[in-house]
């Protein structure tokens, strides 16, 4: 049984304040960008020694950091918060239609547009395809963490955030592996069906039931202020973790990255591109059927941002550190915190256009 001080434990975290990591994200990321390519310069004898620590196409010490990455967010999600989901029905029900129905399959036709079509002449053409599975991989699975903090931003309903965050948590261990396959299947790359199924597995359910188990423990020892202690420990663990990654992965693409900068940009295009679109979409279909500003906020939030944790381990596992498509994962993490702070901007700054919208027989 959940204890009632959970729920107020969640929230509390909800509301702290963009941490120091969290808000120089871009920065963190740029730096180790630049540090990534100096020790892959200079030190390539111990990259390719980390590359080779391999079992079933999987890099274990990439494993480690991606459990340390994942695990801190995963504990705290409330699953208790499902029940919250009959509450906020028609924002869960635009979310989940972005999320599912749009964003993976949008994200492929941009793909496809940009970089397997108008920016193809500008691009090797050894690894079109595989940037395109990068950018499937970055849009096939939703923000499980960093959305608290856009939620925060925007001031979200807190509940309709943890109920959304905790049910596609639940859809993701189910939907991931089979729309990426599908997605995947349509361009020329060849799935590797038990690589894809061991990632499922390695970085969504295990982690999972590692972190619950973790939370259920804490909780029963130590209560909702001994979970919040733990929050506050495990805070800076994922993005050191993933910020330790992303130097390994710029050290294997280091020399690649400096012949061709241009790639960085090239890809950030579809992206930006799909963030803006989702984005907007959920924001004006929530304004359609009648839900709060409170909701429509991190509901547009949800809809646009990736779990790029997931995105780029799935990249390593499935292609490899020096593939295209880590690559294009990795772009993802680059330019997510500015876009989702220019949206969350615009949301707080066009509250009275949907306010006024609203139909007030459908207002909730």
């Amino acid at each position: 049984m959940i204890p009632a001080g959970e729920i107020t434990a969640s929230k509390t975290t909800e509301d702290a304040p963009l941490g120091l990591f969290e808000r120089y994200l871009s920065l963190w990321v740029t730096l180790c960008i630049v540090v990534g390519i100096l020790f892959g310069h200079f030190l390539p004898s111990v990259f390719q020694t980390i590359g080779g620590l391999e079992m079933a196409q999987v890099n274990l010490p990439v494993a480690v950091l991606i459990w340390l990455m994942i695990i801190p967010m995963l504990v705290k999600i409330n699953f208790a918060a499902l029940r919250e989901v009959g509450q906020y029905r028609r924002g869960i029900g635009v979310t989940l239609l972005i999320n599912w129905g749009i964003k993976p399959f949008s994200m492929a036709l941009l793909g496809w547009l940009f970089i397997g079509g108008l920016f193809a002449p500008l691009l090797p053409a050894d690894q079109i395809e595989s940037y395109i599975a990068g950018l499937i991989l970055l849009a096939a699975a939703p923000c499980t963490a960093m959305v608290f903090v856009w939620s925060n931003l925007t001031k979200g309903e807190p509940h309709f955030t943890l109920s959304q965050v905790a049910l596609n948590d639940v859809i993701m261990v189910f939907a991931f592996g089979p729309i990426v396959g599908l997605l995947l299947g349509l361009t020329s790359i060849v799935v590797p069906w038990q690589t894809l199924l061991l990632s499922v597995a390695l970085y969504i359910v295990i982690p999972l039931i590692i972190a619950q188990t973790i939370r259920l423990y804490v909780l029963s020892m130590q209560g909702a202020a001994g979970l919040e202690r733990l929050f506050n420990r495990l805070g800076p663990l994922s993005l050191i973790a993933l910020l330790t990654t992303l130097v390994l992965l710029f050290g294997f693409q280091g020399e690649q990255i400096v012949r061709q900068p241009l790639v960085i940009l090239l890809l950030a295009v579809p992206i930006l591109f799909q963030v803006f679109f989702n984005a907007g979409l959920a924001y004006w279909l929530n304004r359609k059927v009648g839900s709060p500003h409170c909701v429509a906020g991190p509901s547009a939030l949800i809809g646009a941002s990736n779990f790029f944790e997931l995105a780029v381990a799935a990249a390593i596992a499935l292609f490899g550190f020096e593939s295209g498509a880590a690559l294009a994962t990795v772009v993802g993490v680059l330019i997510e915190v500015p876009v989702m702070l220019v949206v969350a901007g615009i949301i707080n700054r066009s509250r009275g256009w949907y306010e006024a919208g609203l139909n007030p027989a459908l207002r909730s």
